[in-house]
């Protein structure tokens, strides 16, 4: 048995949702990929895969074999494509998609001067807040924050994601600065809609973990809405750093509860997993990370607010 081969048909079927289509990837016989999946399963003890007339889905087995395999495949895939194309021009088409408020402040200035600087490739930037199948809906790349829940993609990590308690001067001046996490629940608080904790805001403190239930009049599903709404001084906001970079480089609005870390998270691209990442896909990425790095522009406030 070709291992290599039986897991490359294996993935194939998983990926393409049955062995006919397996096949016409491959270009080999459905009977051949068929073949390679039962020496495979033969190999491991074990059925990676339910059979019926109708469809063909993964086992619990199949699904851990799955992932490591598609992994092992394209780290293969790209190993060769960086020798196979390492002086191939990037060009053609490539489509991007990323969350509203960062990729308009963030992302899409990045590509503008990617554009300039790789001329044969034409950018589809998409911005929404909602989590894009790359694969159904033929993304090359997408720049996604928080927690990662798709292990079959492959991601690079780009910058960290600082969340800030912020709020006005003006609202700290009529209701008072809060001291620790317990007094937020005495102050009219902006609620984030897909936020996981919900109405429950978690921090890391002197003395450990502590959460409270917040609340106010205001629940958006946008980082922007939330930073106007406390700009104006209508309440206290939880919002990432790059957000209100600006204001609070310029004291518009004032981070509280220092002493006290919001959970940080994560900006990362990620792409779905092939056998060769062209050299758009690449250099994209590539060109996003020193951009961002683990000390982006964004957070330069820090190193002047007390």
């Amino acid at each position: 048995m070709d291992r290599f081969l039986a897991m490359e048909a294996f993935v194939r079927v998983v990926e393409r949702g049955g062995f006919t289509a397996a096949a016409q990837d491959l270009r080999i016989s459905r009977a051949m990929v068929s073949r390679h999946v039962q020496e495979l399963e033969a190999h491991l003890g074990a059925r990676l895969l339910q059979r019926t007339t109708r469809k063909v889905s993964v086992t619990e087995a199949g699904q851990v074999y799955y992932d490591r395999s598609a992994h092992l495949l394209s780290e293969l895939a790209a190993a060769e494509g960086e020798v196979g194309e390492m002086h191939a021009r990037p060009r053609g088409n490539l489509k991007v998609n990323g969350p509203m408020v960062f990729g308009a402040l963030h992302l899409a200035p990045v590509v503008a001067d990617y554009m300039r600087a790789f001329p044969e490739v034409n950018v589809e930037l998409t911005l929404n807040d909602r989590i894009v199948d790359l694969v159904d809906e033929g993304y090359d790349v997408a720049v996604r924050i928080g927690r990662l829940e798709d292990s079959s993609m492959i991601a690079r990590r780009l910058a960290p994601c600082r969340f800030v308690v912020v709020a006005a001067p003006d609202y700290l001046a009529r209701r008072g600065v809060p001291r620790v996490p317990a007094d937020l629940a005495n102050h009219d608080c902006i609620r984030y809609m897909y936020s996981e904790g919900g109405e429950i805001w978690h921090f890391q403190g002197p003395d450990g973990p502590a959460s409270v239930r917040v609340h106010g009049q205001l629940r958006t599903n946008n980082g922007e809405a939330m930073r106007i709404a406390a700009l104006r001084g209508g309440a206290i906001a939880a919002l990432p750093s790059f957000i209100v970079s600006q204001e609070l480089a310029s004291g518009a609005l004032v981070p509280i509860l220092r002493d006290y870390g919001v959970p940080e998270m994560a900006v990362h691209a990620v792409y779905p997993p092939g056998r060769n990442p062209s050299a758009k896909l690449r250099s994209f990425i590539d060109f996003l990370v020193p951009r961002f790095g683990e000390h982006p522009s964004w957070d330069a406030w820090m190193a002047h607010t007390p």
